[in-house]
């Protein structure tokens, strides 16, 4: 699957019509929560039974096509699913109980409520909501897709405006040139990430670039009346301040991931638990400006595109771990140069790449890893060894959508 975005026109009282969609959703949705709560929806098929009792008793959910309210119930089972998922692998703390939604910003379609344009520039939203025509503008041509091979389209409400997507079904895969080339990444604070060949990539820190101007749109909305017109404008500019931040992390992410899978044949990187390192409020913000997550998301994306072996490492020790002679030598945060009684100088986090490199090949094997070069470049299947790696570590993220 892969999601296809393009920025919608029309005019304001089409726009309108969204956001009585959205608000439509967000009440179908919360509608079907309480219907688990109270003990009377049991499974997802009770739920989707409730949208056509909701659809009969209020004249407004009627209007929504049935399988955008069939989709409705379906964010609310999804959140219970993980609930009751958290719960039975004993996950400790909080088991995210699922919650009421407020604001509620995409409304998802499936096969029916929605026809394309035969240009493909325009879609039309063929429910009672009122939605109508809409233009569409974007980098990618949906005319090398049938219409069959979408099975979602969603309208999405942004700071900067609308958005549609598409969910086509189809398999991306690239066939490239085998490098021969192996690399190990060690992320950090200091610089975004240091490899196995002694390289160093730049932490941006867009949101530390960003913050002073960020702050300023955040006492401007502090300022105005709650329900004014002016406050709404604020928040608009604010939303427009973040949503920028976040796409120059994505656009960031998704280049250098790219570069990284195409150059190399393996890529071993650490296996962290960003969920846990955040819990340290003195570096917080900067772990979650870096965004390693969505990174390392990427990687395993564009490793399963470009059919390369991408390896996650457990990083107890890599920095610890002297690389040639495997001697600990601890060190603080502070110590940037590993120092070895064998003699072995290196930067601290080109030590910790090298390590989880010799890792990653020790946890796919050198034999698998040249034959895998060797299939690749005579054309033949992937070895087995590999085969099992490449399943297990690599997952098609696809990260232009939340969840679709």
């Amino acid at each position: 699957m892969i999601v296809l975005e393009f920025k919608a026109y029309g005019k304001a009282s089409q726009f309108n019509a969204v956001d009585e969609a959205l608000r439509t959703v967000q009440f179908i949705r919360n509608k079907a929560l309480r219907f688990w709560m109270d003990g009377l929806g049991k499974s997802q098929y009770d739920l989707n039974k409730y949208c056509a009792v909701l659809a009969k008793k209020f004249p407004f959910v009627n209007q929504l096509n049935s399988m955008a309210r069939q989709a409705s119930s379906e964010r609310a089972w999804s959140a219970i699913a993980r609930f009751y998922d958290n719960c039975k692998k004993g996950k400790p703390g909080k088991k995210g109980f699922p919650s009421f939604q407020k604001d509620n910003r995409s409304v998802e379609y499936k096969s029916t409520g929605w026809k394309l344009a035969q240009n493909r520039k325009s879609i039309i939203f063929t429910d009672k909501k009122g939605i109508g025509r809409l233009k569409l503008k974007g980098t990618r041509d949906l005319h090398f897709y049938q219409t069959e091979q979408i099975k979602r389209v969603r309208l999405v409400k942004r700071a900067d405006g609308y958005s549609v997507q598409f969910c086509v079904s189809v398999d991306r895969v690239e066939t490239i040139e085998p490098s021969g080339k192996t690399i190990g990444l060690d992320v950090g604070l200091n610089n975004f990430y240091t490899d196995s060949n002694g390289e160093v990539v730049e932490n941006p820190r867009f949101l530390r670039k960003s913050e002073k101007v960020l702050k300023r749109s955040q006492r401007r909305v502090s300022r105005k009346i709650k329900g004014s017109n002016n406050r709404s404008k604020a928040r608009q500019v604010l939303g427009k301040r973040h949503l920028k931040i976040s796409r120059q992390r994505k656009d960031h992410a998704v280049k250098l991931a790219r570069c990284v899978v195409q150059s190399n044949d393996l890529v071993a990187y650490e296996d962290l638990r960003i969920q846990n390192m955040v819990k340290n409020h003195c570096l917080a913000k900067s772990i979650n400006d870096a965004s390693w997550y969505q990174f390392r998301c990427w990687v395993e994306y564009f490793g399963k595109v470009f059919k390369k072996v991408t390896v996650a490492v457990n990083p107890a020790y890599t920095s610890q771990d002297c690389f040639s002679c495997g001697t600990t030598v601890k060190k603080s945060l502070s110590t940037r140069t590993h120092l070895c009684r064998c003699g072995c100088v290196l930067d601290r986090d080109t030590n910790a790449a090298k390590n989880i490199l010799a890792s990653g090949l020790g946890t796919v094997g050198h034999t698998g890893t040249f034959m895998l070069d060797m299939s690749n470049a005579l054309g033949e299947s992937t070895p087995t060894l590999a085969e099992a790696i490449l399943s297990e570590q690599v997952g098609s993220m696809i990260k232009e959508s939340p969840s679709f």
